[in-house]
């Protein structure tokens, strides 16, 4: 027998075990019902996490304060999440119809009750994937609280350093700052945090609110508060898990009403039987690419065929929006804003009531009956599998059983790029799980050859599933980037989609078993490239031309133009 010398794994491995571990332990201790992320019970999570080292929550594991990570993170938790000593994850448990205010994040459509001054009930209704990104956002943030205790304790009896007492006064004050206050607080929370007066001075801004312009000095000290007071005092942060969402995670509550809601309104309109092209898209790219050119087209007939798009994505333009919005309503779109607790609107077009040959598909044909498109906005990771499993399920009406007569399903979306940068297009032919390496190849009806000839890079490939955003890791994407795997991107949605098509399409025989898939997807970053991950901001107009020449193949495709 040959003898094992010098075994040693590589990062990627030790990356893919660490993910596995989050993963696990993560499905554990929601069975278990609460657990303290900072004590005994958190720490598989905490080591898992610092050995992953995410790209985006960048210097994680070194001893300064990650000021980019904790910006992306503090953007998808409540405001005051960071004064709260007492977590507890619900489902839709009817705090709506309470006098507690919702807090949504600017970036994460989740309903958030701030119940008293320590505790924060945050709604879980999007399934498993809301869970883990909630709580490796919370972990990352309780890592850097202790590294700024670390930072400001001069020891265990709680004794803290000037820096710390300066800052504590002028949060504590609650009054608006002078420039003269701000930037004397910005130097004390610069030597807290292990980071420059201008590293802290940058990214200030970014953490502010119209009526907290200086939040930022308002988080970092709640953090170090309820860090110090977790050592002197041995008072525990906690994160719970209701006992309501326990016993409804899992079973397609949520996603069974969101797709009954949508069923119901095509029986009303008589669709039902109508041959049905399900999209996931954002609500408004197929809207617009239908609609824009009638209600708008005089305006550009010599420009640029993208920059109506342009106009219409751009933040101040609310009434050329409304516009082509209340057209398109009054033309076969039928918008079902969500109630089910998903958080997917839903638009429905009936391309029977469109005048198509004054749209920009003038060339469109179809057979004896027109389709229906049934356009759904992003879901949220394994929230893919449970609505459109639901979706495709029969539809029961008092006659009976009705099978949907779904002849595609598109998915148009946002991903990390492997190769390549912000706005580039991927085609995948396959979705690989992370962590598991399940697979689902498919034939794409979309190929790269189509997009080729618009100044925009195409790549095509096998595509990467990921738990979270927050999980990205540079040595296990390298490794499905360069390896025989030949990963072109990551994203979190794809495999879940396919699985829920394939069980709808070869297994159960819901729908038709030769339904036809797109997948697109455009490049919101690439975590390859330090400076390019998602922690860097946004894609501006970049985006808008992928996502509008996506939006057309598909459209061109549905509507059997050549």
């Amino acid at each position: 027998m040959k003898e094992l010398k010098n075994i040693s794994r590589s990062r990627a491995q030790e990356s893919s075990a660490a993910i596995e571990r989050l993963y696990i332990t993560m499905r554990h201790l929601f069975n278990r019902g609460f657990y303290k992320p900072m004590g005994i019970s958190g720490e598989t999570l905490r080591e898992a996490l610092l050995s992953l080292r995410p790209e985006i929550y960048g210097s994680i594991a070194e001893e300064k304060v990650e000021l980019n990570g904790l910006l992306y993170v503090i953007e998808r938790l409540p405001v005051g999440i960071e004064e709260c000593r007492y977590i507890n994850l619900t489902s839709d448990e009817g705090y709506s119809k309470s006098h507690f205010q919702p807090i949504v994040p600017p970036k994460r459509r989740r309903n958030c009750y701030r119940i008293d001054d320590e505790q924060m009930n945050i709604e879980i209704t999007r399934g498993r994937s809301d869970i883990y990104d909630v709580l490796t956002h919370l972990t990352f943030i309780f890592i850097e609280s202790h590294k700024i205790k670390d930072r400001v304790m001069i020891d265990e009896e709680g004794r803290l350093t000037r820096d710390w007492e300066k800052l504590e006064q002028v949060v504590l004050q609650n009054k608006k700052l002078t420039l003269v206050d701000r930037e004397k607080a910005i130097s004390h929370a610069s030597n807290i945090l292990g980071r420059t007066f201008a590293e802290v001075i940058d990214i200030y801004e970014g953490f502010g609110t119209k009526e907290k312009p200086d939040r930022f000095l308002h988080v970092i000290y709640w953090l170090g508060k309820l860090a110090i007071e977790e050592v002197v005092d041995n008072n525990k942060r906690t994160i719970t898990f209701s006992p309501i969402l326990r016993e409804r995670l899992g079973h397609h509550i949520y996603g069974e009403i969101w797709a009954n809601n949508i069923k119901e309104v095509l029986e009303r309109n008589d669709l039902l039987a109508r041959p049905i092209h399900v999209i996931s898209a954002n609500m408004h790219s197929v809207m617009n690419s239908i609609f824009a050119e009638p209600v708008l087209g005089n305006k550009y007939k010599a420009g640029d065929d993208f920059q109506i798009f342009e106009d219409l994505s751009k933040s101040g333009n609310d009434p050329l929006r409304k516009k082509v919005e209340e057209f398109a309503l009054l033309h076969g779109m039928i918008s079902l804003p969500d109630t089910s607790g998903t958080n997917i609107d839903v638009q429905i077009f009936d391309t029977a009531k469109i005048d198509l040959k004054k749209s920009a598909f003038p060339k469109a044909t179809f057979g004896k009956e027109k389709p229906v498109l049934i356009v759904m906005d992003y879901a949220f990771g394994e929230q893919a599998f449970e609505t459109i499993d639901e979706l495709l399920k029969p539809y029961k009406t008092a006659d009976g059983k009705v099978f949907l007569n779904v002849e595609s399903v598109s998915i148009m979306g946002k991903a990390g790029i492997l190769q390549g940068g912000k706005g580039d297009i991927m085609i995948p032919n396959a979705h690989v799980n992370e962590g598991t390496a399940d697979n689902y190849p498919f034939e794409n009806e979309l190929t790269a050859e189509m997009f080729e000839g618009n100044d925009i890079p195409v790549f095509a490939g096998p595509m990467v599933t990921v738990l979270g955003t927050s999980l990205q890791n540079r040595d296990l994407l390298q490794f499905f980037h360069d390896s025989t795997w030949g990963a072109i991107g990551l994203e979190m949605e794809g495999a879940y989609y396919q699985k829920a098509v394939q069980s709808a399409s070869k297994i159960r025989k819901s729908i038709n078993p030769n339904v036809k898939v797109r997948y697109a997807y455009y490049a919101s970053d690439n975590p390859l490239e330090t400076g390019s991950t998602l922690a860097s901001g946004g894609l501006g107009t970049t985006g808008v031309k992928p996502t509008y020449l996506i939006t057309i193949k598909i459209l061109e495709q549905i509507f059997n133009i050549k």
